[in-house]
This record gives C-alpha cells, structure tokens and sequence, in this order.
C-alpha cells in the first residue's frame, strides 16, 4: 500500500471517529437541554385550578384565601378557585378524578374525605387508589352555637331542653357527611337526644340560615362560627376538641359534659393519582412554605386554625388512619345520610 493511500485511509478514520464523537456529544446535549426545558421543570407554566368542595364563605374557603397572595407570588401563576359544592364534597371529589393528572388540577378536602365512605353506600372513586395526597395543611375544631338571643346558655341547658322535646330544635351542617352533620349526630348519640338535621351547600349558607332563624342550632368549623361569636350574634356553647381553644378560653369541651366525645377536623390538598412526583414535590414545598409564613400563619391562628404542613407520605398516613377510624365513628353514631 503507498504512503499516499495508507495517509488518506488514517484520516477517513479519524475523519468518521470525529464525527460519531460529534454525533454522541451532540445527543447529550440535546437530552440535557430537553430535560432542562421540560414541562415538569417548568412547573408550574400556566394556571392551577384549586377547586373547593363547599360554597364560599366557608372554612375551606377562608383558608384558601389566607394562603392565595403568597401562593401565586411563589409558584408565579395566577390560582383559579372553583366552587363545586354539593353531597358533602364528593362532587368536587369526583370532578378531580376527572381532571388529567399533571397537577394544574388539586382538590382541598376536608375530613368528610375519609369520612364519606362509611356514610354512603357506594361513591364514583376509591378513595385509597384514586388521589395523590399533598400536604395535611391545618386542623380546625368545631363549635356549638346558637344565636344571642337563644334561651341555652349552655350545652346542658340544650340537651336538657331536646330531651324532653325531642324533634323540636334543628341543627343546621354544611352538608351531609360533612363534620357538622356527623359531630351533631354524635352529640345527639352520646346524650340521647334528637334533632331535626337540615343540611346546606357549605359552612356560609349554615350561617346565613342562622342569622336568619331558620335553625336553632349549628354544629361547624370554628373558622365560620367564632366571627359571629365575637360579633355578638352567636353564643358558642361548646368546641369539639381535645382542649379548650385560647380564644375562647371560657367555652367548655363537649368531652367535659359527654367524655366519650371526640373529633378532629382536618384540611389537606389532592391531585389526580398518577400526578408526576416532580409535581407532587414541588406543591408540597410551596404549599408547606405558605402555610407557615408568618403572616399566613398569624392570620390563620386568629380564625382558630392549627397550622400543620407535611410530607406527601405523612398526609397519606393520616387518610389511612381515618379512614379506618371514622368508619367505627360513624357506625356506633348510627349517622346515616339523609
């Protein structure tokens, strides 16, 4: 073989490695330049729906607002609320198994969440395989009231007054299965009493419905009553909780009178099951930060909220829990939708 050929077969050689080495660098790139750009490391790049199983005005609603401001300056688009009440939330619930699963869709819930299953006899969702759990963001506890001008001055004055006219004095819920209509049909279980429920679209028509007249009583979110409390337009007469709360440190538990009585509310966000883990990541973090902003958090304390925030896997823990716990609440309280 001459010089000349052997000379020109060395460079055709390094001519093609140079050239697959190119190629190779150049498919490196690219994919790292795709990853960099991809949809889920943009997240989020367009508005997120939060959608609220109840009307406005309620407790939901209340801790939604508190977060909005700081929510939109941290994820940098706009959050659209929407409103589907109706059924104790489990239209909202399963509107957001509808939703495609990319977490510009999430669902706030309340405990009726783990609750609604033992309630009714069959539901559009699993429960346990349909959602991707956020973040458990705050607890709330229940009150008791009645209006200013009611004759009960307290629960014992009440249960006494239903026990001898039962039927007579109606309690009003922000919707069937929620914890104002199971809460009531617990204290009407452990006191032996029993009232007439009148169920509504959320915690703001319950309290629209009181203000009223057209009930005696209602059992609801802390968040909703205590306004009217320190309004002077509602007696609250006593709280669902473990402990009395500091901002109404003269109003008794119902476990003082009823020691068998207990229950906690909860507030938690949802995805779509199959929401990328990216996405999962990143609300929970965001979400997580707002809740105990300081200020966030001031004003939430101030409506009687218990701020919590935590780990995708903690919230899916406490579903679990309850549901399992609810389910043998329900069942000795005898509730049952009406």
């Amino acid at each position: 073989m001459s010089l000349r050929k052997s000379s020109a077969l060395r460079i055709n050689y390094l001519f093609n490695r140079v050239c697959r080495l190119s190629f190779i660098l150049f498919l490196a790139c690219a994919q790292s330049i795709f990853a960099q750009n991809s949809p889920l490391d943009r997240f989020p790049s367009q508005p997120i729906t939060l959608i609220l199983p109840y009307a406005p005005g309620g407790s939901a609603d209340v801790l939604a607002r508190a977060m909005m401001v700081e929510l939109q300056q941290r994820l940098g688009k706009p959050i659209v609320i929407e409103y589907k009440a109706g059924a104790g939330g489990t239209i909202a619930t399963a509107a957001l198994t509808k939703s495609k699963p990319d977490g510009y869709t999430l669902l706030m819930v309340l405990s009726a969440h783990v609750i609604n299953p033992a309630l009714y006899p069959s539901l559009p969702y699993d429960t346990r395989k349909d959602f991707s759990p956020i973040t458990l963001l705050a607890r709330l506890p229940q009150l008791i009231v009645v209006r200013s001008d009611s004759p009960f001055k307290t629960l014992s004055d009440l249960i006494a007054y239903a026990k001898a006219n039962p039927g007579k004095l109606s309690f009003g819920s922000a919707g069937n299965g929620n914890t104002s209509h199971l809460g009531s049909e617990m204290l009407q279980a452990q006191a032996g009493i029993k009232m007439e429920h009148i169920p509504y679209k959320g915690s703001g028509p319950v309290v629209v419905a009181m203000l009223g007249g057209e009930i005696d009583l209602m059992f609801d979110s802390f968040a909703t009553s205590y306004p009217q409390v320190q309004a002077g337009k509602f007696r609250a007469l006593g709280i669902a909780s473990a402990r009395r709360s500091p901002l109404l440190p003269n109003v008794p538990t119902v476990a003082e009178l009823l020691p068998e009585f207990a229950m906690d509310g909860w507030y938690g966000l949802l995805a779509p099951a199959g929401t990328p883990k990216s996405a999962v990541d990143k609300l929970n973090k965001v979400f997580n930060e707002v809740v105990r902003d300081p200020k966030v958090k001031a004003q939430l304390i101030a409506s009687g909220y218990e701020v919590v925030g935590t780990t995708p896997e903690q919230y899916a823990k406490t579903i679990e829990d309850d549901l399992i716990l609810w389910s043998k609440i329900v069942k000795d309280s005898g509730a049952k939708i009406q």
